[in-house]
């Protein structure tokens, strides 16, 4: 999202390095001000009488069921809310535990704490995590090496960051799986980069669409290894609690595959930002939604797989593979959106690094939207216009457009693709 000061662009003089680091502070002393105030109250209770890190209250409820041999209970909804009511006194909040098992099992040495103290390790942890990330990725990019008080400055302001944080959410492992990935890739470890992939199984949404552009690019490694990756962690997790406990769970997912919106919330389309619910919001017909999603995700996808055989650079193809990610994940709210931040910085270096490209105005503009527009997704309870996703989509065709007219394309590239 880093614009240039050069006079030669001129199709966005007002997206400038200064005023990016304007509305970057605006945003985050606006968001990290609101969640100051609000979690400023002692207890588990913030100033608007909800639960602090209201999601994360799964996580210990689940591992100590385990811990007590009560791992059986992990898909009843009723034992996970009679708990809730146990630590907080009252059932205002109703949730149900959509997570494999074995996401349980890192919170269970944390155990003998109380709920609070465990959520407040794990965000620490969290944010020590996501920084860690955006240091590994920023080292990477050269062209961004001058901005480093910038980059720092855009991801504290970063709005799936905040959603995340209040929430207690698990997101920081998407990014940190991503970034594995990208890193394996750059570095030509082809088995690591789809490991890394694979271990995105905790949250299977996420690999609806890239195991297919990894067939239809015949990228073998790295689908080779996603493949393991992801069976060897479901089948080491069967291993260890057994059919008992995994039968509910597949279950659960082939019930929120089949009927998605069984398993959401009334209001949780407007916290969503992928291609299902935007269609979801836009038009009352499921029948016509279903359509939509196929033929648009199959869209994204051949765009996706055109951009990964092409002689582009990774930083393009990776962030198309994010993209893709993001906009066919039937289940994305807007705290999984955090797995979006190597395209941030990834897309800008490129985009810094070819001032001249006749796409690079319009992807510095695209990326300005990206990182905002999620910010007011509540706005489509009354417009059933989620703008995030067309962005995200016009986005990602920009990236296939600057693959086809690469300035980058040589025969040392031609040959990294067809070996990935």
């Amino acid at each position: 999202m880093i614009a240039s000061n050069q006079p030669r662009q001129k199709s966005t003089p007002w997206l400038n390095q200064r005023r990016i680091r304007a509305h970057a502070i605006l945003l985050a002393v606006c968001l990290w001000g609101v969640c100051a105030v609000d979690y400023a109250t002692p207890g588990i209770f913030d100033r608007a009488g909800n639960i602090k890190f209201q999601d994360f209250i799964q996580f210990p409820i689940s591992a100590r069921l385990i811990a007590q041999g009560r791992a059986a209970s992990l898909y009843d909804p009723r034992v996970l809310n009679d708990e809730i009511a146990a630590i907080t006194g009252h059932t205002r909040i109703y949730l149900e535990y959509y997570y494999g098992p074995q996401v349980a099992l890192p919170f269970l040495a944390l155990s003998c704490l109380s709920f609070l103290t465990q959520a407040e390790i794990w965000v620490a942890l969290s944010l020590l995590i996501y920084f860690a990330c955006i240091y590994l990725l920023w080292k990477t990019c050269s062209a961004l090496k001058p901005y480093p008080g910038l980059i720092a400055l855009c991801a504290v302001a970063y709005p799936p960051l905040f959603h995340f944080f209040v929430r207690g959410q698990l997101s920081v492992l998407i990014l940190l799986c991503f970034t594995g990935a990208y890193l394996a890739f750059r570095a030509q470890r082809y088995w690591l980069a789809g490991i890394a992939l694979g271990c995105l199984v905790f949250k299977p949404q996420y690999l609806v669409a890239i195991p297919l552009v990894l067939i239809f690019a015949q990228a073998w490694k790295p689908l080779a290894a996603l493949i393991l990756s992801a069976v060897a962690q479901l089948a080491l997790t069967l291993l260890y609690f057994g059919p008992v406990v995994m039968r509910p769970y597949f279950g659960m997912l082939f019930r929120s595959a089949v009927h998605p919106t069984s398993t959401e919330l009334i209001f949780s389309p407007i916290q969503m930002h992928s291609l299902r619910t935007f269609w979801t919001l836009l038009i009352p017909s499921p029948a016509a939604v279903w359509m939509l999603y196929f033929l648009s995700s199959v869209a994204v996808i051949a765009a996706t797989v055109a951009v990964w055989k092409s002689a582009a650079p990774l930083a393009l193809r990776f962030s198309a593979l994010v993209l893709v990610a993001v906009l066919v994940n039937p289940h994305l709210y807007v705290y999984d959106l955090l797995g979006m931040a190597p395209v941030f910085l990834l897309v800008s270096a490129w985009a810094l690094n070819h001032p001249p490209h006749p796409f690079t105005p319009a992807l510095r503009l695209l990326l300005y939207l990206a990182f905002l527009l999620p910010l007011f997704g509540p706005l489509s309870r009354w417009t059933h216009l989620q703008l995030s996703v067309p962005d995200f989509a016009i986005l990602l065709c920009v990236i296939w457009r600057c693959s086809c007219l690469s300035i980058d394309a040589s025969p040392l590239a031609s040959r990294e693709s067809a070996v990935v």
